[in-house]
């Protein structure tokens, strides 16, 4: 039988910001063949899946042959590793607090508009959409507004699309990012299924974690394609040498009472939908958390209510560094106590701040730098930037980083003022394995100092060793409240 090449790629070439991404770059892929596609981060990778998915442009020759005689349509769909939705008048300028206000949500589709304006498009069938909105924890959320999705559930959203569609070649960048356990593991069973029915797959994601059907394996370095012969022959980084912590930051934070937070039987609910349940929780200074639950568990609304984003916590029994939810306090004085990296925030983070003015907009807790610092503070600035090797991005617009070196930016944001409570909502999200022992070992270190943490992470296996206590949310109610917690396992 005659080979089938789908995908051509010869003498491709690619530049950033007058940097050399991808050179001379050749790849054949053919039919029957799914692969997976590595490299560290900032390697690449990304780009290279964007051009052969049509979304960028480089120089070099890239054809794909389609199959005209397939019942799957002939297309190349690339599904981001994150995504960002329009409004119903096309925009999609929203800001990271108008995901809590109800009086918003009209500015935006339903789940289930979305689907059927998505389903009629492409001319799909509707009855195999169930079977995969229930594989994917997603037949709750029909009626639920896209602005109201936390950032896993966005994801699943295109994953249900995309694997809806079936199209002749799907192309997924870190898809188990951000899902829970049993989500990463139907996701991989759907992969398998659609690739049965010959849809070829390119991936971009953890080698660890991989649906059967992938049986190529392939890795950039130094801008061109390496060929491996298995998963195990892919490359493991070496670890990183561990610099000093600056000093500011081996300094304990000024601590405003013993007890942090202090919920009682809170509830938080949009019209007939119930998010949060009776939620009775306390954090005293220097513990440190791990916050999980499904996604769509409550998790990001719980965390809402912390950092001032919620309005519906002035209706609830909630006390934050020693003062009662509206006795007075302004939004701004809360997050003074806090630093926070959400996907959310990241989404909607000003995308035209360099990266000295992203890490320095942290002592104010803006979106992008609008005051001018003093010298004292530029330092702290310059320190975290060659703590997390960003020296050669300093004067860079923060958009133009790969995705990875992006989050470590945003990461050295939360911890520049250090702050009283660190909050970490999924913060290795888009982060290569060596970024992610790197910043975590980061977290152990500096919560050497009295510092009280709540981390969000599904994955048991990339948390921070310091934990010490855990909450477990399931449908807004918590299941688990564990004092005396240690990683051990991965749970949900």
């Amino acid at each position: 039988m005659m080979i089938q090449p789908v995908v051509h790629i010869e003498n491709l070439n690619l530049k950033y910001q007058h940097k050399l991404v991808l050179a001379d770059l050749n790849w054949t892929i053919n039919r029957g063949e799914n692969w997976l596609l590595s490299g560290k981060s900032g390697s690449g990778k990304t780009s290279l899946v964007k051009l052969i998915a049509g979304l960028i442009s480089g120089s070099g020759d890239i054809t794909i042959e389609f199959d005209s005689t397939h019942k799957l349509p002939a297309k190349a769909l690339y599904v981001a590793s994150w995504y960002q939705f329009k409004d119903l008048e096309g925009e999609s300028n929203f800001y990271y607090q108008q995901r809590y206000n109800s009086q918003q949500a009209h500015r935006t589709h339903t789940v289930y508009a979305e689907l059927l304006n998505y389903g009629k498009e492409n001319q799909l069938r509707f009855d195999e959409l169930e079977n995969i909105l229930s594989a994917l924890g997603f037949s709750e959320l029909k009626d639920v507004q896209l602005i109201q999705l936390s950032s896993g559930e966005h994801k699943k959203l295109q994953l249900v699309k995309a694997v809806w569609l079936k199209p002749q070649l799907l192309i997924l960048d870190q898809p188990y990012t951000g899902l829970d356990v049993l989500s990463r593991k139907n996701l991989s069973a759907l992969l398998n299924e659609i690739s049965a029915e010959g849809v070829q797959l390119i991936m971009i994601t953890d080698p660890s974690e991989l649906p059967t059907c992938i049986n190529r394996f392939a890795e950039i370095k130094n801008g061109s394609l390496t060929i491996s012969k298995s998963v195990e022959s892919i490359s493991v980084l070496p670890k990183k040498i561990v610099k000093t912590i600056p000093n500011f930051l081996s300094k304990a934070p000024i601590s405003s009472t013993e007890i942090l937070i202090s919920m009682t039987d809170v509830n938080i609910s949009y019209g007939e939908k119930k998010v949060l349940q009776h939620i009775n929780w306390e954090v005293k200074t220097g513990e440190k958390w791990l916050l999980q639950g499904h996604n769509g568990s409550g998790k990001s609304t719980l965390l809402s209510l912390v950092n001032g984003d919620h309005p519906q916590a002035y209706a609830n029994n909630i006390h934050l560094f020693g003062n009662k939810r509206g006795s007075g306090e302004s939004i701004w004085e809360i997050k003074a106590h806090i630093g926070l990296i959400s996907p959310e925030l990241h989404w909607y983070f000003d995308a035209t701040a360099t990266v000295f003015q992203s890490i320095a907009s942290g002592f104010f807790d803006s979106s992008g730098l609008f005051k001018t610092i003093g010298a004292e503070k530029q330092a702290q600035v310059e320190e975290l930037i060659d703590y997390f090797e960003l020296n050669e991005y300093k004067n860079e617009l923060l958009k133009v980083l790969p995705l990875g070196k992006q989050r470590l930016v945003l990461l050295a944001r939360t911890i520049i003022k250090n702050p009283e409570l660190l909050i970490l909502d999924e913060p290795c999200q888009g982060l290569d394995q060596q970024q992610t022992e790197h910043f975590n070992h980061l977290i152990d270190e500096l919560c050497t100092n009295g510092m009280t943490l709540i981390y969000v992470g599904h994955f048991e296996t990339q948390l921070p060793a310091c934990l010490t206590h855990k909450l477990l949310l399931n449908n807004g109610e918590v299941i688990e409240n564990i004092k005396a917690y240690h990683t051990q396992k991965e749970l949900a």
